[in-house]
């Protein structure tokens, strides 16, 4: 493990993630779904949203499993497990009723956040990119099949910090489904494919902070299965040289 640590420290971001999901390597945007597990919305004292609401981020901010997640300096950073959905195709103006046609498949990621980033900028009105878009700030697993989960909004997440089980939800809590989050977010912009795009539906409360040295685990199972379809290894780290807060 430390080798491999050592190794995607070294290599540059672009070339690490050329072992990674074709989707990884060939998406233009990651859409990501804010608040909507209401428990979530809720640890935070946040309002849930009349409708989907959701921000950007940046492609660069893929890291493997395996690999690591970088701590800026001055920040608090929170993880937050979800459901990733691999849009297959391009489309825009999709409606609830074809949306499924316009998913290739999917994938576990996490949805790192510096907390007290976005706290500070939510205050002042202003946007959370720089909150949400650090490099290795979505760590990401290899792509899931279509086929392998037949009702998306009944899947098992869950998270550990160390053997400290921070987060254990299900799929079937979102607010707003995943045909209502295609409708939504393709009526404002357009999904590009193929094995592009990548949707961010959303994570279940028990949100919390790592600090660096600690190994940070995920994984998505179907319900009453004791097997995980995929899983996340990550380890922490403080970040060399870069931006701080």
């Amino acid at each position: 493990m430390l080798s491999y640590l050592v190794e995607c420290e070294a290599l540059p971001l672009d070339i690490v993630r050329t072992d990674m999901a074709t989707f990884v390597r060939t998406g233009r945007k990651i859409v990501a779904i804010g608040r909507n597990f209401a428990e979530h919305a809720k640890e935070l004292g946040n309002t849930s949203p009349r409708e989907p609401f959701f921000f950007l981020k940046p492609t660069s901010s893929y890291t493997p499993n395996k690999g690591i997640i970088e701590i800026p300096k001055g920040c608090v950073v929170h993880h937050e497990v979800e459901l990733g959905v691999v849009i297959g195709k391009g489309g825009r103006d999709i409606s609830k009723s074809d949306a499924y046609s316009f998913i290739a498949g999917y994938a576990l990621a996490i949805d790192m956040t510096a907390r007290n980033i976005q706290e500070d900028v939510k205050k002042k009105g202003l946007p959370w990119s720089t909150a949400k878009g650090f490099d290795t700030f979505t760590p990401i697993s290899e792509f899931i099949p279509k086929s392998a989960i037949s009702d998306p909004h009944n899947v098992n997440l869950w998270l550990k910090v160390n053997d400290d089980v921070r987060q254990n939800g299900n799929t079937k809590d979102m607010i707003y489904k995943i045909p209502r989050l295609i409708e939504h977010v393709s009526s404002i912009m357009t999904f590009e494919g193929p094995e592009g795009d990548l949707l961010l539906t959303g994570t279940p409360s028990g949100v919390g902070p790592i600090r660096t040295g600690d190994k940070i685990t995920a994984g998505l199972a179907l319900p009453q299965s004791t097997e995980n379809i995929v899983s996340l290894e990550l380890h922490a780290i403080d970040r060399a040289g870069g931006y701080r807060f």
